[in-house]
């Protein structure tokens, strides 16, 4: 009698644990309460399982949360939980939010610095991005250069313009260390197979001059061609009188019309005053124009000037470029390459 009471009892636990193992699967492979619109949800910095699973039960995501807790700890796949958004979609189920949560398949975001942008544009690029930590406040650029532990005290020409992502957690600062790092390994490699007889003497003015390339560059194919106008002025002590660098060195009081004026105005930057490069790059230039500045096109041309449709008409002599900037002035196209001799 007691063996049969024994028996039974047995294959009753036997059946209740089957049932319950079950409804547990069940459980584990039910998609949670997640509508059609997805829910982004972030585990913050020093978080834990129980910690999200109890945050995602009070956001009614998730129901029997000791459930879940319980085969996170017997299984072992709540020791490992990763900091950053995640995307919770419908078909979310609760052994693949363990799954997911410590999968470190974390939101990524996007931000781009173009080429031809100045420091100060990329800074403000960075400022608006709502997702990034922002540990620089000002745009004093000594100080930039002190925080990122940069060879120059003017940062400058120093960042690759490309696209980055990030998650949220990263800092504005992470962002310029990765572009900064980009520079000058793309810098370092263009150097080591840069052409011969250049009038360059270091990496940095290779960037110098890259920068003023990038600015004057309106259609990619010319990129070479002006570099090498710049190139044999500097071969001959001609001065580069290039509206680029001139505007760099006015800063916050240019107003969108350089004037004779402004090319009369010394400043460092004033490639009408000064002779050579200026003390710094004026942008971010792109591999295109580093390249270009490195690989300059041989022929004997000292003057171009703007056509109005992006590209440029180039001169080996005055009296021809004086000639081409009256006929691209009477068209109403006044943006051209001052070069007469100061």
């Amino acid at each position: 009698m007691i063996s049969r009471v024994v028996a039974a009892f047995l294959v009753i636990s036997l059946l209740l644990a089957a049932l319950l193992a079950k409804v547990f699967v069940s459980y584990l492979d039910t998609p949670l309460n997640i509508s059609q619109e997805d829910i982004l949800y972030e585990v913050k910095k020093g978080g834990s399982i129980g910690l999200s699973i109890r945050e995602l039960a009070s956001m009614d995501v998730l129901e029997n949360p000791r459930w879940l807790l319980a085969y996170a700890r017997v299984s072992g796949k709540g020791n490992k939980i990763i900091t950053g958004e995640y995307l919770l979609q419908s078909a979310l189920t609760p052994r693949t939010l363990l799954a997911l949560l410590g999968s470190g398949k974390v939101i990524h975001y996007s931000v781009t610095i173009p080429e031809g942008w100045n420091i100060w544009q990329v800074l403000d690029q960075l400022h608006q991005q709502p997702k990034l930590i922002h540990k620089i406040n000002s745009k004093d650029t000594k100080e930039l250069a002190r925080l990122l532990k940069l060879s120059q005290s003017h940062p400058e020409g120093l960042f690759f313009p490309d696209t980055y992502h990030y998650q949220k957690g990263m800092s504005d600062q992470d962002i310029l260390r990765v572009a900064h790092k980009k520079m000058m390994a793309v810098l370092d490699e263009e150097w080591q197979k840069r052409g011969k007889s250049l009038p360059l003497k270091s990496p940095y003015e290779t960037l110098i001059l890259a920068s003023i390339v990038e600015k004057e560059t309106g259609v990619g194919y010319e990129r070479a061609k002006i570099a090498g106008v710049f190139t044999r002025r500097m071969q001959i002590k001609m001065r580069l009188q290039t509206d680029p660098t001139v505007i760099y060195g006015l800063g916050e009081s240019y107003r969108g019309n350089i004037t004779r004026k402004h090319l009369k105005q010394y400043t460092p930057y004033n490639t009408y005053r000064i002779n050579g490069l200026p003390p710094t790059p004026i942008a971010m230039p792109g591999r295109a124009s580093i390249h270009a500045a490195l690989h300059p096109a041989d022929g004997d041309e000292l003057y171009f000037v703007a056509k109005g449709d992006g590209s440029h008409y180039f001169s080996s002599s005055i009296e021809e470029h004086n000639k081409a900037v009256r006929k691209f002035q009477r068209q109403g196209r006044t943006k051209h390459y001052r070069s007469a001799p100061k």
